[in-house]
């Protein structure tokens, strides 16, 4: 029986030489695709064209590498390090989807930097596919990207290459991230209307206050002389006097409540009180909750159904929940966890979490499918998340209008009461 030398990849991206018995070059190629591995050059025993192949090949392979160093040389000052969230999830999806064709890790990856548009990540994928060539796995490749893969993606690719299953996984992450992606986006949407709205209010009484109600006031001195005026016309006048006279302790102001509040959100018991107050706003604090829950949900329900151990999972859904209360009963669930105890009982006393999340928790735990429960869970609350935007904006919109027609409405009617008065005494006059 002939015997064929061959050129393959492994399944790390990792190039192998040898001897295959077989028939024919399709029977060699066949073995090799059933033993793992995807065969670049085949050529009968003998023949001096496939050993010249052979090398030529393995000169390119080599040659790869340098010629990305290369470009990896050009310095940029304040190049950006992370990739928008679409753009990662659309990485990750075509990624799982060549390797469940068949491709090699390293073959799938030299594909994608090819076609990808964007610098960072395209020079990111070629760092990557250096660093599986050198024989470092995926996941330690991805580590030494902290601001564009989070631990949550490191962890989850880690599990699927521990479990031969790196394709199952990445279809996973791409999921996750479709679906993160869709609440948050949900979730924006319905924060863009009351803000818009508040900014067009602050804009019409900020104009009205400077350019409007200074010109009245001269008509109301001239016309009225000493005559007193409404308390409501003298209140605006007096703002409206304070902002034009005092604009830069107003802007300060405004500027020291927002430094005020970065600085407090930078620090342990400030974000914990911020948090607190999230969750306890109304209109937005249900909103925030359940969108909260829907994310321990969906990362835990997905990290332990990719194989990545229980506490594992927890520590990095802790660090990725997003809120130092969640954040805090989840702490409180690893501490039980790591003990031996149940996931329910730290959960019901943190207080965080609503007795129907408890009670699907502690049906998945006894009956041993808690993964597909907490999955479960993430998605009945997507439509809650669903259900409280729609409900929320066709709250807002009213209590907007509300808003607005009292700003404008008081100044409008602080600066008419005293024109009644000046027409009242004219008639009187004539």
């Amino acid at each position: 029986m002939p015997r064929y030398n061959y050129v393959a990849l492994d399944g790390r991206g990792q190039e192998l030489t040898g001897l295959v018995d077989a028939s024919s070059t399709n029977e060699a190629i066949g073995q090799l695709r059933q033993a793992g591995y995807f065969p670049t050059n085949v050529s009968e025993e003998g023949l001096s064209g496939g050993a010249a192949e052979a090398k030529t090949s393995r000169r390119k392979t080599k040659a790869a590498p340098v010629e990305r160093k290369a470009r990896s040389k050009n310095i940029v000052l304040f190049q950006r390090k992370s990739v928008k969230p679409k753009t990662l999830m659309i990485f990750t999806r075509q990624l799982a989807t060549l390797i469940d064709a068949g491709l090699p890790l390293l073959r799938g990856l030299n594909v994608l930097a090819k076609q990808e548009k964007d610098s960072v990540l395209k020079n990111a994928i070629n760092k990557l596919a250096d660093s599986v060539q050198s024989g470092s796995t995926f996941s330690e490749g991805l580590a030494q990207h902290p601001r564009m893969f989070n631990d949550l993606y490191v962890n989850m690719v880690r599990a699927g290459e521990l479990g031969g299953v790196l394709e199952v996984v990445l279809t996973r992450l791409a999921e996750f991230q479709e679906k993160a992606q869709k609440i948050k986006n949900k979730v924006v949407a319905a924060m863009v209307y009351p803000i818009i709205v508040l900014v067009l209010a602050m804009a019409i009484m900020t104009f009205l206050m400077i350019f409007i109600v200074p010109k009245f006031e001269a008509i109301f001195h001239d016309m009225l002389g000493d005559k007193p005026l409404p308390t409501i016309t003298l209140f605006v006048i007096s703002v409206s006097s304070f902002m034009q006279n005092h604009w830069a302790i107003l802007l300060g102001a405004i500027v020291a409540v927002i430094a005020i509040y970065k600085l407090s959100a930078r620090t342990r018991a400030g974000r914990a009180v911020i948090d607190r107050v999230k969750l306890r706003a109304p209109l937005f604090g249900d909103l925030i909750r359940k969108t909260s829950i829907s994310r321990f949900s969906r990362t835990l329900g997905t990290l332990v159904t990719s194989g990545v151990p229980i506490l594992q999972a927890l520590t990095i859904t802790r660090e990725t929940a997003g809120n130092v209360v969640i954040a805090r009963a989840i702490s409180q669930v690893h501490d039980s966890v790591k003990e031996g105890e149940s996931i329910v009982q730290p959960l019901e006393a943190s207080g965080a979490f609503p007795p129907m999340v408890i009670s699907m928790i502690d049906v998945g735990e006894e009956t041993g499918q808690l993964p597909e429960m907490l999955l479960k869970i993430a998605e009945v609350y997507d439509d809650e998340v669903d259900n409280s935007v729609a409900a929320l904006t066709s709250l807002l919109e009213p209590i907007m209008i509300v808003l607005l027609a009292l700003i404008v409405g008081t100044i409008v009617i602080a600066l008419f009461m005293p024109l009644i008065s000046i027409i009242s005494g004219l008639q009187q006059q004539t």
